[in-house]
C-alpha cells in the first residue's frame, strides 16, 4: 500500500479561530477608542454670542464664518436693538463676524466686520455699542460660574448713549453698579436670589426696573436707551444653572454647532477594513502552511 500525502487548500479550524479572535480584538478596540476620540475633540471648544446694543442702528443679519476653511457656521436674521443671541458652541479658533443691515442686497458690504478668537472653555460676547456714526465693537469675556444655592450672580453692561455714567441700586440700598461709564462692563455681584426692585440713575435721568433672579443663575443687566430718550434696563439670563452651560439656543434662533469629530461609523469601517486584511493574511498563511493530513 502506498503512502500518499494530500495538501489541503481549505482553511483549518485553527485559522478560523484565529480569524474570529482577530475580528473581535479589532472591534473591541474601536468601540473603546471611538468615544474617547470624540470626547478629546469635543473638549477643545468655547462659546460665542452677539449683542446688538447700538440704538440708532437698524436690525442686522449676522454671519459667523470660520477663518480656516471659510465655512459659515452661524447665520441670524433681523437682530434688533437690545437683542442678544444665544451662545454658539464652537471649536477653538478664529472667526469672522459680519453684520449687514437686514434687507440689504445679497452681496452688500457688511456694516460691521470683526474678528474674534474662541478659546477653550471660555464664553464671550461680541457687543456692538454706540451711535451708528461712532459705532464700536467690544469683545466681553463672560464668567458663567454658578453661585451657591439661594444666590445669583449679576453684572451690568452700560450700553446707554444718553448718560455718561449710571448707578444701579436696589430699593434696599445695595449697590449693583456705581458710576458705570459708557461701554463699561462691571464685575459680577453676588446677591440673594428672587425678585429685586432696582433704581437706575444717570445724571438727571432716572427709572425703575424689576428683575427676578433665579437661584444659581448668572445674568447681565443691559442699560439701554428707551424710546423717549431715557434709560431702561433689560435683564439677560446668561446661564440659569450649571446644567445650562451654553449650547446654543432659543432667543433669536441660534442653533448649536459642535466641533467636528471623526464619526464613529468611519472609525468602525476603517477598522473592519483592517480586520479584513488581517483575516486574508491569516487565511493565506493557513493555505501555504497547512497541517499535514493523516496517513491512510
Amino acid at each position: 500500500m502506498s503512502t500518499n500525502f494530500h495538501r489541503s487548500t481549505t482553511t483549518t479550524p485553527r485559522a478560523v479561530a484565529l480569524l474570529v479572535a482577530t475580528l473581535a480584538a479589532v472591534l473591541s478596540l474601536l468601540v473603546a477608542g471611538a468615544p474617547s476620540y470624540a470626547a478629546e475633540k469635543t473638549e477643545a471648544q468655547g462659546w460665542a454670542r452677539v449683542a446688538h446694543l447700538s440704538p440708532d442702528t437698524k436690525s442686522v443679519d449676522v454671519a459667523l464664518t470660520a477663518v480656516a476653511g471659510g465655512q459659515i457656521l452661524f447665520d441670524l436674521t433681523d437682530v434688533a436693538y437690545g437683542d442678544v443671541s444665544d451662545y454658539l458652541r464652537l471649536p477653538v479658533g478664529t472667526y469672522l463676524v459680519e453684520m449687514t443691515p437686514t434687507g440689504s442686497p445679497e452681496n452688500a458690504t457688511p456694516a460691521i466686520s470683526e474678528v474674534i478668537s474662541v478659546k477653550e472653555g471660555q464664553p464671550i460676547t461680541l457687543a456692538v455699542l454706540g451711535k451708528n456714526a461712532d459705532i464700536t465693537t467690544k469683545v466681553i469675556d463672560d464668567d458663567l460660574t454658578p453661585p451657591a444655592d439661594g444666590e445669583a450672580r449679576v453684572r451690568v453692561v452700560q450700553a446707554s448713549t444718553v448718560a455718561d455714567s449710571v448707578d444701579i441700586t436696589t430699593t434696599a440700598g445695595m449697590s449693583i453698579a456705581s458710576g458705570a461709564a459708557k461701554g463699561q462692563v462691571t464685575g459680577y455681584a453676588t446677591v440673594t436670589d428672587g425678585p429685586w426692585d432696582l433704581e437706575l440713575t444717570g445724571g438727571s435721568l432716572t427709572n425703575a426696573a424689576k428683575v427676578d433672579l433665579a437661584s444659581g443663575s448668572v445674568s447681565t443687566l443691559l442699560v439701554l436707551d428707551n424710546a423717549s430718550g431715557g434709560l431702561t434696563i433689560k435683564a439677560i439670563s446668561d446661564s440659569g444653572s450649571l446644567s445650562d452651560t451654553p449650547v446654543g439656543g432659543t432667543n433669536t434662533g441660534a442653533q448649536p454647532v459642535v466641533a467636528d469629530t471623526a464619526p464613529t461609523s468611519v472609525l468602525i469601517l476603517s477598522g473592519l477594513g483592517a480586520a479584513a486584511l488581517l483575516s486574508l493574511l491569516v487565511v493565506r498563511r493557513a493555505q501555504r502552511h497547512p497541517a499535514p493530513a493523516r496517513r491512510r
